[in-house]
């Protein structure tokens, strides 16, 4: 594991919502969609999401994730109707919860133009910047940006026998030249972060040699974002479906922290917040 970058040292400043942020930062998942692989629609309905988002700051999440499309393949969702599920689900949020930070999952502009209009303060592009306008939209409104690494794929699908020489070199040089381009775009250098995008354009094997030596990651100085929760290289490696990966994603969350991971993106707010305790009592004095 790379040591320096281990706990608390070094840590870039994170400023999202006008808040500043110290070591570990639970970001919680709420999908307002009617077919994510892990709830299944459960969040799908307004109240419902509404809810979920109660819960998850009441267990600790510093940032909400709001999402209106599945990730993975699945039916056509239009930018109006992507609109028509987060729109109005980030503006309740925002006058409901003013101090908690919110993020919404898109590659689109359109969207998140009308997300940092209704109140967003983080735009998280997981599909690693196929709309390169998105970059634009966090500069114009002042609000901040996620950089990931997909493999340069098309948003919501998936890979084929894909290769990398070095899938880490890949995510580090992608990630990197996105964060630097939306900072000389105008994003503020501490609103941005850096994803490895584990699952996305990888296979199980990618993901893991990533998690391995997520410390190169960290060594950049860009606080990293790891979304892990029950993914299905967890599955695939324990052997388990996406309802019996959360002991595995408690073990990678620990992993990335020891490596210098800033944000964590979960299911489970209060379990990873705890999760994250332990881990936090191992450090050196």
């Amino acid at each position: 594991m790379g040591e320096a970058m281990v706990f608390g040292q070094g840590l870039a400043p994170l400023r999202l919502n006008g808040r500043g942020f110290g070591r570990f930062v639970i970001m919680a998942v709420v999908n307002r969609t009617p077919d994510s692989f892990f709830d299944r629609g459960a969040t799908y309905a307004f109240d419902a999401a509404l809810a979920a988002v109660d819960r998850a700051v009441e267990g600790g999440a510093d940032i909400v994730d709001i999402g209106g499309v599945k990730a993975g393949p699945g039916d056509e969702v239009d930018v109006a109707e992507e609109l028509r599920r987060v729109v109005d689900l980030v503006a309740a949020v925002r006058e409901r919860h003013p101090r908690v930070v919110i993020s919404v999952d898109t590659w689109r502009a359109e969207v998140g133009e009308a997300v940092a209009a209704a109140g967003a303060d983080l735009l998280n592009d997981t599909w690693g910047g196929p709309d390169p306008r998105l970059a634009e939209v966090a500069a114009a409104h002042g609000i901040g940006l996620v950089c990931a690494h997909a493999g340069r794929l098309e948003p919501r699908t998936r890979p084929h026998r894909i290769g990398y020489d070095d899938v880490v070199a890949d995510v580090v040089g992608h990630v990197t030249a996105e964060a630097e381009r939306a900072a000389a775009l105008g994003v503020r250098r501490d609103a941005i972060l850096i994803d490895p995008a584990h699952d996305f354009g990888k296979n199980t094997r990618h993901s893991l040699e990533i998690t391995r030596r997520l410390g190169e990651l960290t060594a950049t100085g860009w606080p990293v974002l790891v979304a892990v929760s029950n993914k299905d290289f967890i599955g695939e490696t324990l052997g388990q479906p996406v309802e019996k990966r959360g002991v595995g994603t408690m073990a990678v969350l620990g992993v990335s922290a020891w490596q210098g991971a800033r944000v964590f993106r979960v299911h489970d707010a209060a379990a990873a917040r705890r999760a994250l305790t332990a881990v936090a009592a191992l450090e050196p004095a």
